[in-house]
């Protein structure tokens, strides 16, 4: 609890450290955005059914960070150290239906420093309670994979707690197109055949459903039909076709809800993701949620997903290095299980950044984590490694260590009652190393001789070796290494194009995941290009909150690097990112992340005469801007598919052409300034919601046609009927207000309200700020109606 224990009601899924201060005594520091660290305890009396008496019982929780405790009726009934591992509590023996139950959780997040980023806090995914008859499939005990896709067929597994035989049935909707009878001794398998049935790709996610009865129980579960093949000669394919992973990092976090997973934030998250161009996302560094995974396999989501981002050497002190060597084959048992039905999982990787794949130890390591998966499941297996760390670590020059790990959490105890400033250490000390040095700096040190030396023993016993930052070896290594499967598992938004034009002539490249697809709390700073009129210091302390090194801004909202990547990947062919025309060429906040700070604007109204910088982002030979019609002048776009001009600023239409080699025009795109009037608008992202959904409302200072005025500012208060206000604020990443307040200033033009419905009916959200007010109605229907 914090510094004064207190008792409040609360719904499940639940972050607790949202709430908690943000001061300059934190021990998580910039990592964690400032947030003191507290243990929590969850308690729950409930009665037991007679009827359940004869019935076998479990709790499972999907992820409580951490070192999770649960105790039943005061009796100790399990443990779970990881904070992103899901786990099944047994209930036999431990309740009672002659009197109240007790559950009590115990959710230690005290010892800090024990994340490089904002974790979270408390029970913050889903819990269960599977009442189940004595006579059931065992949890996890049914798992689907596909044998074939040019005849379609499926392999059933099942594994019941007794002998006997189970009705195994292939749905599509409601209709039956098989079934099957399995014999389990008690484990068994039954292969199907299903002719005439629909592949599950990117493009077209066609999920089906397997039910199996069993006496009185029946389970269900989701899948697709899909193969997936890599290797050097012939990449990455689905179902026999080469796939191009347009990929993006992200983090576990779901913006100004924090922590919390709830199915309609997965959904949002990935379908803008994928609306901006990502056909695939690495869970960055840590098991993804199930709703994630739901929401990848309906849209056609690819995901790599990853399993810790330490070995046996500590990055922060009290984090999972203590426990990992002991329960790494029990941890990537469970990640398998909760992957194995998904389509959308295609890859596996056991680490991300671990100095260890340069050590003996840990190149074994390696090798044994990847036969488990191996063992376990048949999707190939990877590990993000930063190979110029890799080296340096060999050097004693490593970003971590125990005795840094314990340096760090020292100075932090020292700092409390006292407003010392920390001093950085770890990633935190090189991601500012790279932010004064620029993005060059990795990807320089990952050439060097020794930076091979130390990471080709590691990528040997990978199936994929992931490079992080190594753009610059990708020529070299493709040569070199003819049999090796590369991956960019960490890049920079910058280098997209020139990855996309050496994947599709080297199908050994694979894929590309960018740091990062949508912003994230935490690692304050690492990609701002900050003014000082949104951020009045640029030393990252506690007022700042989020990274800001999304491609999508933390509120999901596109940027001028969303436009880039669409190009960069050949969606569309011509975009323009314009820098915020009041303050162009003025000093920033330093970054490496950050390809830019662009915004697919111009409504810079009020700058007249104030010169800016118009990126033009194009595929093709010449590119022209113009100004009102008049000619700013001609550029071939560079390696990365830009072209730069200085341009002063007017009321207006700027509008960009790009032409081929033959003088043809390829494509054009126009920005438009904005009218005198300025107003509040309320818009809702859905205009119907599930009463058991969530609501999101986008709140923008318009003109009168409805378009975005980003130099518009001012707070907004938001009053909700009908509804509960979950969370409110902007992207920007100074915050010192947080989110779980009725009123938010505005970053760039705008701010978001995520609200969940009280039940069905009509929920009314009121928005007031300076420039007037507004409202908005919407529809909350019950689950399933139309």
């Amino acid at each position: 609890m914090g510094e004064e224990d207190k008792s409040i009601a609360v719904t499940l899924p639940h972050d607790a450290m949202l709430s908690e201060p943000r001061t300059a005594q934190s021990a998580g520091g910039t990592n964690t955005g400032w947030f003191e660290g507290y243990d929590y305890v969850y308690q729950k009396a409930f009665n037991v059914p007679a009827e359940w008496a004869d019935r076998a019982m479990f709790l499972e929780f999907e992820g409580v960070y951490r070192d999770a405790e649960v105790f039943v009726n005061d009796s100790k009934a399990a443990f779970q150290p990881g904070g992103y591992t899901g786990f099944f509590v047994a209930l036999d023996g431990l309740l009672r239906t002659d009197s109240e139950n007790h559950i009590r959780v115990i959710s230690r997040n005290a010892d800090q420093p024990n994340s490089r980023w904002y974790s979270g806090a408390g029970i913050y995914r889903p819990v269960w309670l599977h009442v189940l008859p004595k006579e059931h499939i065992a949890l996890n005990g049914l798992k689907i994979q596909t044998l074939h896709h040019v005849r379609p067929s499926v392999r059933v597994a099942l594994s019941l707690i007794c002998p006997g035989t189970a009705q195994v049935s292939i749905l599509d909707g409601d209709r039956e197109l098989a079934q099957a009878a399995c014999k389990c001794q008690p484990g068994g398998t039954v292969d199907i055949p299903l002719p005439g049935a629909e592949l599950w790709s990117p493009d077209t996610p066609k999920c089906y459903t397997c039910r199996v009865v069993f006496g009185e129980d029946v389970r269900e579960e989701s899948f697709g039909i899909r193969t997936i093949t890599c290797d050097s000669k012939n990449g990455f394919c689905i179902n026999g076709e080469r796939v191009i992973l347009r990929g993006a990092c992200i983090h576990h976090d779901n913006g100004i809800l924090g922590a919390i997973t709830l199915p309609d934030a997965e959904m949002r998250k990935v379908r803008l993701l994928k609306q901006a161009g990502y056909n695939a996302i690495r869970s960055a560094h840590n098991p993804c949620s199930k709703a994630l995974l739901d929401a990848c396999d309906t849209l056609g989501m690819l995901v790599l997903d990853e399993y810790t981002d330490m070995w046996y050497i500590h990055k922060t002190r009290y984090d999972y290095a203590q426990y990992m060597p002991e329960r790494w084959r029990e941890d990537l048992s469970a990640l398998v299980d909760k992957d194995f039905n998904h389509p959308s999982v295609v890859m596996y990787s056991i680490g991300n950044e671990v100095s260890e794949t340069a050590q003996k130890r840990g190149i074994e390591l390696t090798g044994q984590m990847t036969e488990c998966l191996h063992q376990l499941d048949n999707r190939p297996v990877t590990c993000g490694i930063n190979i110029f760390f890799n080296f340096l670590s060999s050097m004693g020059f490593g970003v971590y260590s125990d005795k840094k790990a314990e340096q760090e959490a020292a100075k932090a105890e020292r700092r409390k009652g006292a407003p010392a400033k920390k001093k950085a250490v770890g990633s935190e000390f090189f991601n500012n190393l790279a932010g004064l040095f620029g993005s060059e700096f990795m990807k320089f040190g990952a050439t060097l001789h020794g930076s091979d030396v130390k990471t080709r023993d590691a990528f040997a016993k990978l199936d994929v070796a992931g490079y992080n930052y190594g753009e610059k070896r990708y020529v070299r290594d493709l040569k070199k290494y003819p049999d090796r499967v590369i991956l960019g598992s960490e890049t920079f938004c910058a280098d997209a194009a020139r990855f996309w034009d050496l994947a599709k002539k080297h199908p050994a490249l694979i894929g590309d995941f960018v740091w990062t697809g949508m912003d994230y709390l935490g690692e304050v700073g690492l990609g701002a290009m900050e003014y000082r009129d949104y951020a009045p210091d640029f030393d990252h302390g506690p007022g700042w909150i989020t990274a800001s090194a999304g491609v999508l801004d933390l509120t999901g909202a596109s940027t001028g690097q969303t436009a880039y990547t669409q190009v960069a990947f050949e969606l569309c062919p011509i975009r323009i990112g314009v820098v915020p025309a009041d303050h162009a060429f003025e000093p920033h906040s330093p970054s490496a992340w950050r390809m830019s700070n662009t915004y697919e604007s111009w409504a810079w109204n009020g700058c007249e005469g104030k010169e800016t910088r118009v990126e033009v982002y194009a595929r093709g030979a010449k590119v022209a801007l113009f100004l009102n019609g008049r000619p700013m002048g001609e550029k071939k776009p560079d390696r990365d598919s830009r072209a730069v001009f200085r341009v002063t600023w007017q009321p207006g239409e700027l509008t960009a052409v790009v032409y081929g080699a033959d003088g043809a025009e390829l494509g054009r795109t126009s920005l438009s300034s904005a009218g005198e009037e300025t107003r509040l608008a309320a818009e809702p992202e859905e205009p119907r919601v599930s009463a058991e959904g969530l609501c999101y409302v986008r709140l923008r200072y318009t003109d009168e046609n409805g378009l975005l005025k980003p130099l518009a500012r001012g707070d907004i208060r938001v009053a909700v009927e009908g509804g509960r206000l979950l969370a409110l604020g902007s992207a920007c990443p100074y915050n010192e207000r947080g989110y779980l307040t009725d009123t938010t200033d505005t970053y760039y033009g705008q701010a978001l309200a995520i609200v969940k419905p009280k039940g069905p009916g009509e929920l009314v959200l009121r928005a007031e700020s300076p420039y007037g007010s507004a409202q908005v109605h919407i529809s909350c229907r019950e689950e399933g109606a139309r």
